[in-house]
């Protein structure tokens, strides 16, 4: 390869990001991969992330095969299995971030800007096709979703990788609920690579420069540099002007895309790949959905090979069959970490059962025979909740979709926060978890509200996917009981016969009961069921109002169930 280190790429307010640039050693004119994000380019993934990187690399071989992994960064694509594909790689550090001076404000205006400004200075390059894809993991395809609204002329086809969208639903506020992921995250993976760290970073393994530039500042002057992240989340509890310049917007984006997402990102990451595909503008668009470990699959064989020949036909021009792909791609899921590839042609699939199962008080089962008697269920408003569990299966049974549930809630303040999981349990009733994004032991799926958050908006809410608008508080009167349609995020199992599938209402985290699922070098804390996606804030959730009881109200003309997506 010929390398470019420290390209300095002029913004339109005059400040400079520096992207390191990997061509073919052939002259020419090549379609670009290009990611920009916080990350510290230089920084690799082996020294920044070395517990994933290892387990990576242990179970998956073929991902460090065939490359030196000189040239390995957190979520991005490795130069030397697409440079000799013919892609010219640009990776930009963001602007106050690696080795770009600047203020740090992730996912804001500015920065959708300098990513613009970025997309086009590299599609006029001497080295440059002009054609410009997106590549990358997370926060690498986030921000995908974010700039395309903005149009940019040289943007021809983006693979968003297990990125999430919208800033409050998938990213912030879940139901309303504050995640405390991004406060830690910005301590951990942003603050630690921050222009201006000096020798207190690390140095490129590739270079053996700074990976955060050569200037050191002081604690003083790196704070001054940075806005206070969690506390600007926390400060916005609403669906403002915030989240919003944060979030895409569906009807703008018409570049085509492979948008792929994890059955197991419960939290975070597939909710926005499930909506960019069905929202989006784009007539070019495609969906794939696999399991494991968030990273895992961008680097091994299937998920390169599958990204290659999507940009080989959008950015090169490749008659290679992938206009005739079918537009959904599932690696359906099984117990026992199983996957089964399946080609579909929509999402939700056309075929659904759409299916009720209510919830049933006196017996804790969950069946499709309505409720017989007027009833109550209480509990501590923060506490374990109840479980609905149905009978065993009378057969194999595919779930494969959007879920919602609705209940009927009152508490004894103002106001109640819901977590619902959706669970599977063996025979033997042992709990069926898997591999999730990040942490070991994740459930099925999970969903949230905040009960002052019911308000749904009609004209984007469907049956199986409940869409609140979050713009206004509604807060509850103590006693009285409300209406809740609750979003439980896109998932897929694959029922064994006399297995049992269960719902768990509860007022706090989902926590796996077989024990820890240990601990990430990136991740403050211990794995427990959901991984660093937490809603713990005790600002958020004051005592007062949130640690009451809470109580599930059952009668026979009120509807109280879960909607399943079976397929047949």
């Amino acid at each position: 390869m010929r390398i470019l280190w420290d390209v300095p790429i002029p913004m339109d307010d005059g400040a400079v990001v520096r992207a390191d640039v990997f061509l073919p050693q052939a002259e020419g004119r090549y379609p670009v991969l290009l990611t920009y994000g916080p990350y510290a380019k230089g920084l690799a993934f082996q020294d920044g992330y070395p517990s994933a990187w290892e387990r990576m690399a242990q179970k998956h071989p073929d991902v460090a095969a065939a490359s030196s992994n000189l040239f390995q960064a957190w979520e991005v694509v490795d130069p030397e299995k697409w440079v000799p594909e013919g892609y010219a790689c640009v990776r930009v550090d963001s602007r106050g971030c690696g080795t770009s001076p600047g203020y740090v404000d992730p996912f804001g205006p500015r920065e959708q800007k300098d990513f613009y400004d970025c997309i086009e200075w590299a599609g006029v390059q001497e080295w440059s096709s002009g054609k410009v894809g997106l590549n990358g993991i997370s926060y690498f395809g986030s921000n995908q979703w974010h700039v395309a609204k903005h149009k940019p002329p040289h943007l021809a086809a983006m693979c968003i990788w297990e990125g999430s969208a919208d800033w409050f639903r998938d990213m912030t506020h879940h139901g309303g609920i504050l995640s405390t992921f991004w406060a830690n995250w910005y301590d951990m993976q942003v603050k630690t690579v921050q222009y201006g760290i000096g020798e207190r970073g690390r140095r490129s393994r590739a270079t053996g420069q700074l990976v955060c530039g050569p200037d050191l500042l002081s604690e003083e002057d790196l704070a001054a540099n940075r806005c206070e992240f969690g506390a600007e989340i926390r400060s916005h509890p609403l669906d403002d002007d915030y989240h919003k310049d944060r979030s895409p917007v569906w009807d703008d984006i018409e570049v085509p895309f492979l948008s792929a997402a994890n059955w197991g990102g419960q939290g975070l990451h597939p909710r926005g790949n499930f909506e960019g595909f069905v929202r989006a503008a784009s007539r070019d668009k495609w969906l794939e959905v696999h399991g494991i470990e968030h990273w895992t699959h961008f680097y091994t064989d299937y998920g390169r090979k599958l990204q290659l020949r999507f940009f080989d036909h959008f950015l090169k021009g490749e008659d290679n069959g992938w206009d005739r792909e079918p537009r959904v791609l599932l690696q359906v899921r099984h117990p026992g970490e199983r996957f089964v590839a399946r080609a579909e042609n929509e999402w939700p699939l056309a075929r659904t059962q759409w299916t009720r199962l209510n919830l049933h008080p006196r017996t804790g089962r969950l069946a499709p025979e309505p409720v017989a008697n007027v009833t109550e269920l209480s509990f501590d408003a923060m506490g374990e909740g109840v479980t609905f569990i149905s009978p065993p299966m009378e057969k194999e049974t595919e779930i494969t979709g959007p879920m919602a549930a609705r209940i009927v809630v009152s508490s004894s303040t103002t106001d109640a926060d819901l977590f619902l999981v959706f669970r599977v349990f063996s025979a033997d009733l042992k709990e069926v978890v898997f591999q999730g994004a990040i942490d070991p032991h994740t459930p099925v799926a999970q969903g949230w509200l905040r009960a002052s958050h019911r308000k749904l908006d009609p004209a984007l809410s469907q049956p199986y996917r409940p869409y609140h608008t979050h713009d206004e508080r509604q807060p509850l009167t103590p006693g009285e009981p409300v209406q809740l349609d609750i979003e439980i995020w896109p998932t897929c199992i694959v029922v064994p016969k006399g297995y049992r599938i269960a719902l768990t209402v509860r007022g706090k985290d989902y926590e796996y009961p077989g024990g820890s699922g240990g601990r990430l070098s990136n991740f403050k804390n211990e794995m427990t069921g959901c991984g660093p996606f937490l809603h713990d804030d005790p600002i958020d959730r004051p005592m007062e109002i949130y640690g009451g009881t809470t109580t599930l109200h059952f009668a026979p003309d009120t509807d109280s169930y879960l909607l399943l997506p079976i397929i047949p």
